[in-house]
């Protein structure tokens, strides 16, 4: 009996440390980005996005214009985020006078996320919304 209730002791132990081991090698917390924080040369924004070929930055400044750019000169060009390093958190400085803004980040020119990492939105009058970010 005693045989029994060690074996079954040695059985519970050994699944937990397997279940233990397997959770830890999951990644079941994601790593989360900060909002946009103010930096030499301005404001940083991040993005994570690992499988996308191409990450903008829109928003409504005037140098941006929600991709328009300030001229609207039509190129698809504005807002460019990098990923030099390839892990796929994509990163811009913008540098920005004091204001609201609206924001959101477009993925591979056609799929437009807001920022998962900024509590702050506002409504985007299309039943989604804006990432909000006001500079002082």
């Amino acid at each position: 009996m005693a045989r029994m209730r060690m074996r079954g002791a040695l059985c519970g132990a050994i699944v937990l440390l397997l279940v233990g081991e397997g959770c830890v090698g999951l990644n079941f917390v994601k790593r989360r980005l900060p909002p946009p924080y103010r930096a030499s040369g301005g404001i940083v924004f991040q993005f994570e996005a690992p499988s996308a070929q191409r990450v903008q930055l829109a928003g409504n400044w005037p140098e941006n214009d929600w991709l328009r750019g300030q001229a609207q000169t039509g190129s698809y060009l504005i807002g460019i985020m990098d990923d030099p390093d390839g892990d796929g958190i994509w990163t811009r400085v913008e540098n920005l006078p004091p204001g609201r803004y609206q924001y959101k980040f477009v993925i591979d020119e056609k799929t437009w996320k807001e920022d998962p990492n900024n509590p702050q939105r506002v409504d985007d009058g299309y039943g989604g919304y804006n990432s909000l970010l006001v500079v002082d």
